[in-house]
């Protein structure tokens, strides 16, 4: 008699791996975490103004079977800063995935309002400065424990430029972390990958509700004609930080259908 043999199901791309998101209560930090608890990583979801997002986050990662956490900390100062490295990297003793979406919102509700200066100040703090010093702190016992993976978010613009006060700030930030990437990739070398997305036009809060002009202006921009979704930008981060991404590392992946110059 001849038996057939047993059906198993494969593993999930990033199944028993140990991930850490930081601004992941919402937007494309919200889809990051969930493709990751469906590709079988366990995820430590970050949160600090949006808490209640945070919190309903993991109970949705629990209740489909998922593994999560939740931290809570203010990425804008150095103690709490430090505080999440090493809560994070002490979860599960280890950490082998760390995404730093963590970015100030200027551009939605009270902040829009605000004067160049505090917007660039706020966004040098949390989207720069907390990317560098977590990705240090924790990028240092990965070299030391001998893997791990580091993903840094940029902007596909950056390099070459827009025009007015968002563009200035947002190229000043996001080439900043671009440039770091580049470089923190060849001192954790060869053991501890790290890259960075640039994402492109992806609709966001501010994309929801912008007007006519940047609807228009998003999908001319876009060889693909449509605006990105945070799902777009979740499907790549999921690839590079794959196993099956392991020899890519020190890149800036735009993440932006193609961009059209105008």
């Amino acid at each position: 008699m001849t038996h057939m043999p047993t059906s198993t199901a494969s593993p999930t791309p990033l199944t028993g791996l140990v991930a850490v998101i930081t601004g992941a209560s919402g937007g494309i930090g919200r889809a990051v975490a969930m493709e990751f608890a469906r590709q079988g990583a366990a995820v430590g979801v970050h949160g600090f103004a949006n808490r209640d997002s945070a919190a309903s986050l993991v109970r949705e990662i629990r209740g489909g079977g998922g593994d999560s956490i939740e931290f809570l900390a203010d990425l804008s100062t150095e103690g709490p800063r430090q505080s999440f490295a090493d809560a994070a990297w002490n979860w599960k003793s280890r950490l082998d995935i760390l995404i730093n979406l963590a970015g100030a919102d200027v551009l939605t509700g009270d902040a829009a309002a605000w004067p160049f200066d505090k917007k660039l100040h706020v966004l040098w703090n949390i989207d720069v400065l907390a990317t560098i010093e977590l990705s240090r702190s924790i990028g240092q016992r990965m070299k030391e424990r001998g893997s791990g993976v580091i993903l840094n978010i940029g902007w596909d613009q950056a390099e070459h430029g827009m025009a007015g006060d968002s563009g200035e700030m947002f190229a000043a930030v996001k080439g900043a972390v671009m440039a770091f990437t580049r470089s923190l990739a060849q001192s954790l070398a060869p053991h501890v990958r790290v890259n960075c997305l640039a994402p492109g036009w992806i609709r966001t809060a501010w994309g929801a509700e912008a007007s006519d002009y940047w609807q228009e202006r998003a999908k001319r921009q876009s060889l693909r004609a449509r605006w990105g979704t945070p799902e777009d930008v979740a499907r790549a981060a999921a690839f590079i930080v794959s196993p099956a991404a392991d020899f890519m590392t020190g890149q800036v992946i735009p993440i932006n259908g193609g961009f059209r110059f105008e």
